[in-house]
């Protein structure tokens, strides 16, 4: 047999379900999923589309002035109001029309609308911060901190951390290889790929653990590896703690994707997800990125060219209805909230390669259980372009995301340390997306608001940008450069 050796990677798996873990010994806390009532909490699932969904393609105009300038800036890549690549009316309770529709590849979604189980927020994003790289504005929404760098702890892990009450063996889940920002500093989350994948990936199979038809006193590389972590050092305390998160997934009956459900690497996180959430683990926060949106070139639209979003669209669309249906059926769905955000949308125009470049708002939707859906919510400002002049030509920021999860928060996860998941925000006002009791937010400045910095270049004017809400932010101009910055910021295809 070869030598054993632990990489660092395989060491830390798992470290992050930390105490709560290690404390259950032997006797872990989780239901038998047969026998597991429908969860008590809520689970808020957060779905990042990374890259910058084009919403004006997702969410369609399809009437109305604003139809008219949809059609003038995309010629090639308009989506139609109907035929077999048409768009999927969007239609109010009453059969009003709301002049939307969804992508035609958007069928679940559109289900769900009907259902009254989706809602979408016109013009949503960051209000205060204006910025067109990726990065920038992917880590601005992971951290909770539009604007501002530097924060030790994500959103999500200080969503957890203020709590109004409860445990849970595990209270938050990034479905990714790598932790992810949002559940920055947690130490009672867990962090996993898949659950196959989440195990030492070392020998043969056979020397793994100790089966049935193993030889007579062969003990496994498992065991050998968890007997190791007896005493009471850091490392042994960390390393005891690691082998608890990985009999922790190693004891739940995870299962392989249903044949009912769409395939792909997507569908199956969701599926953990799903699992996660059915094993009563106590399960509050979730996390997932779906990857692919930033399409510069060759978009393509519905029934002809290059299908590339199109397919997007449909993969996105089907794994999230599979998974609401799954969670649906036995009553778990009425207590899961999902978000669907991407860090900025498109621009309005085409531009010359049949792509869309980096804009700013975007339609943000919001699905589960206790939503109020089959409404729009915000405020949409049109496509007419002298609206649109003061943001270069982009959809503007009429609703901060920030104000949907707070709601979420609020009424979902009885959270109302609103200043300490996002620090410096003080425009909540709910909306009415989520059922729920509304309980006054606190909105007491945090000493972490203070310590992280903001992005200032030096010799540069500010440009104040107003939120949705009676207070303004100073926001340098070298963030409101528009186009230009998208020739500093690397592809993601």
């Amino acid at each position: 047999m070869r030598d054993f050796k632990l990489t660092r990677r395989e060491f830390v798996k798992g470290c992050g379900s930390a105490a709560i873990v290690s404390a259950t010994g032997g006797t872990l806390m989780f239901a038998d999923p047969v026998d597991a009532a429908v969860n008590s909490y809520d689970t808020v699932v957060h779905l990042f589309l990374r890259g910058g969904l084009d919403g004006l393609n997702l969410v369609v105009p399809t009437g109305g002035a604003d139809r008219g300038f949809y059609e003038e800036a995309r010629p090639s890549l308009q989506i139609a109001t109907s035929g077999t690549y048409g768009a999927l009316p969007l239609l109010l309770a009453n059969g009003a029309d709301t002049g939307f529709g969804l992508h035609p590849s958007a069928g679940g979604l559109r289900d769900l609308w009907n259902d009254g189980k989706l809602a979408i927020v016109h013009a949503c994003g960051m209000a205060t911060t204006v910025t067109r790289s990726h990065f920038d504005a992917q880590l601005y929404i992971d951290l909770g901190t539009p604007g501002k760098y530097g924060s030790p702890t994500g959103w999500m892990t200080r969503a957890w951390e203020t709590r109004p009450g409860g445990t849970g063996t595990l209270p938050a889940l990034g479905v990714s290889g790598t932790q992810p920002a949002g559940l920055m500093g947690a130490v009672d989350a867990l962090t996993m790929s898949s659950p196959s994948d989440f195990s030492l990936n070392t020998t043969a199979w056979s020397w793994q653990r100790t089966r049935s038809d193993s030889p007579a006193g062969l003990r496994g590389v498992a065991e050998t590896v968890a007997s190791l972590w007896n005493g009471q050092t850091g490392m042994e305390i960390t390393g005891r703690r690691a082998d608890g998160a990985l009999r922790l997934i190693g004891q739940q009956g995870y299962a392989s994707l249903p044949a009912s459900w769409p395939t792909g690497t997507f569908a199956q996180q969701l599926w953990t997800i799903a699992q996660s959430i059915r094993f009563d683990l106590g399960l509050r926060y979730a996390t997932l990125d779906l990857g692919g949106w930033d399409t510069h070139e060759g978009q393509g639209t519905a029934g002809s060219g290059y299908h590339y979003y199109q397919n997007k669209i449909n993969e996105l669309s089907a794994a999230l209805a599979a998974f609401y249906a799954e969670l649906n059926g036995t009553g778990e769905m009425a207590r899961v909230t999902v978000v669907v955000q991407s860090e900025f949308g498109r621009r309005v125009r085409a531009n010359a390669n049949g792509g869309t470049d980096h804009g700013y708002g975007n339609p943000l939707l919001v699905l589960g259980g206790a939503v109020n859906g089959r409404r729009f919510y915000g405020s949409w400002p049109g496509l007419n372009p002298e609206t649109l002049s003061p943001t270069f030509g982009d959809v503007p920021v009429t609703t901060d995301y920030r104000r949907v999860m707070s709601e979420i928060l609020i009424r979902r996860m009885g959270n109302a340390n609103l200043s300490q998941v996002f620090p410096g925000y003080t425009g909540y006002a709910p909306l009415g997306i989520v059922q729920g009791t509304d309980i006054a937010p606190k909105l007491e400045e945090m000493a972490v608001a203070a310590s992280i910095p903001s992005l200032v270049a030096p010799g540069t004017g500010t440009t104040t940008v107003a939120d949705n809400t009676a207070t303004e932010r100073v926001v340098p101009d070298w963030q409101r450069r528009g186009p230009v910055d998208r020739m500093l910021v690397r592809r993601e295809r």
